[in-house]
Order: structure tokens, then C-alpha cells, then sequence
């Protein structure tokens, strides 16, 4: 059987409309393909034996957590235990407070929490749209087996003192805090998370705290 993984992808959040169509006018329009390493890389280095399920959650660029609560839980039923979840950036912390507000319906066997927001005290964007945590997030850590948050330093983004506040909270995370993964994540290839998640799979992703 193979193993399910649910990725949550990242997104954005503004204070208003004006703000969001601001946004609009002034971004920097992409003409070349990005190549991320959680498309084809992730899927081609894990193999046969996973199902890699990625679904585009609504208005990515003006995200609404109740809208992303209502389109992750249709997936449920689909579902199988001994999943894992990861969430990018604000797919991140999606996971986080859903995790700590909800019993999720399924055995989870792994989490990877890569690089979220904790707070609104990002440097350049606003965390708004409902994503905020409540204090209590130990059901998170009750829920999953293996619970990993990981951070690049040099990420201009969400800034490593997100992990710092994280690892306050979650105190049997296994917290890694990459040199460099050029800024927030935006990497073609990934090898560190394929050999933590084959690891978590094959029964030895206890290995320690990365703290």
C-alpha cells in the first residue's frame, strides 16, 4: 500500500482589497517555469511506493483560512491512515492551527512544517485572513508521531525567529534549521526531507532533536 503524502502549498494574505490589488499591479510578472522541488523532484526521488496528493487551495494569493479549512477537509474521505502532511509557508502554519483546533480523522505517521509564519512579524507581509494560532498547540504534537519544522537562515520571508517561537510551544519538535535553501525554500531539489521522510516511513525517524 503506498504511503500518502498531503501537501499544502504556501500563499498570501492581505489587511484589505486595496492592499491585495496593489499587489496585483506591482508584482513582478514570471516568464519562465519555476522549478520547485515539491513537484517532480519529490515525486521522482520517493518513488512508487507514495502518492504524492498536492491540491491547489483557494485564492492562493488572497488566502482565507476557513475557505482552506473547507477544501482540505473534502479531501478527507480519501484519505488513508499512516499519512503524511506537509505544509510550506503558509501551508505551514494552515497545518499548525488545524492540527491544534481539530482531531484530525486519520492516523497521521509524520509532519513537516516548512518554513511558517508563526505571527504577524513578518518583514514584508501581513499574516491575517484567520491564520492566526491560538496559544495551545500541544494537540498538534499529540496527533502526529513524527513532527518536524524546518528553516532556512537565510530566509527573508519568515525569519528563523519563527522557529525560536515555534519550538517554545512544541517542545518534542524535531526543529532544523538549514544554513541555506536560498531564502524561503526556493529550491529546485530537496534530498534532506526525502531521506526524513523515507526514514519516518521505514521506522527511524526517531533520531534525536535537531533543536
Amino acid at each position: 500500500m503506498k504511503t500518502q503524502i498531503f501537501f499544502i502549498h504556501g500563499g498570501m494574505t492581505f489587511r484589505n482589497r486595496k492592499d491585495y490589488l496593489h499587489f496585483l499591479k506591482t508584482r513582478k510578472i514570471p516568464f519562465k517555469r519555476k522549478i520547485r522541488w515539491s513537484d517532480e523532484y519529490l515525486r521522482g526521488k520517493l518513488g512508487k511506493s507514495f502518492e504524492v496528493i498536492k491540491p491547489r487551495m483557494p485564492q492562493q494569493d488572497d488566502a482565507r483560512y476557513e475557505d482552506w479549512k473547507i477544501h482540505f477537509e473534502r479531501y478527507f474521505p480519501r484519505l488513508k491512515d499512516n499519512l503524511i502532511l506537509i505544509g510550506s509557508s503558509l501551508g505551514g502554519i494552515f497545518l499548525a492551527k488545524y492540527l491544534s483546533e481539530h482531531k484530525f480523522p486519520r492516523k497521521i505517521l509524520a509532519t513537516y512544517l516548512i518554513c511558517p509564519p508563526f505571527d504577524d512579524s513578518l518583514p514584508g507581509e501581513d499574516l491575517v485572513g484567520g491564520f492566526k494560532l491560538k496559544s495551545d498547540l500541544s494537540l498538534v504534537e499529540k496527533q502526529t508521531k513524527n513532527l518536524h519544522l524546518l528553516f532556512s537562515g537565510d530566509d527573508d520571508v519568515v525569519p528563523v525567529s519563527h522557529a525560536r517561537k515555534y519550538g517554545q510551544k512544541l517542545k518534542h519538535a524535531k526543529i532544523v534549521v538549514f544554513k541555506s535553501k536560498n531564502g524561503h525554500f526556493k529550491i529546485s531539489r530537496f534530498p534532506e526531507i526525502v531521506r526524513m521522510i523515507k526514514k519516518d516511513v521505514t521506522g527511524r525517524g526517531k533520531e534525536g532533536n535537531y533543536r
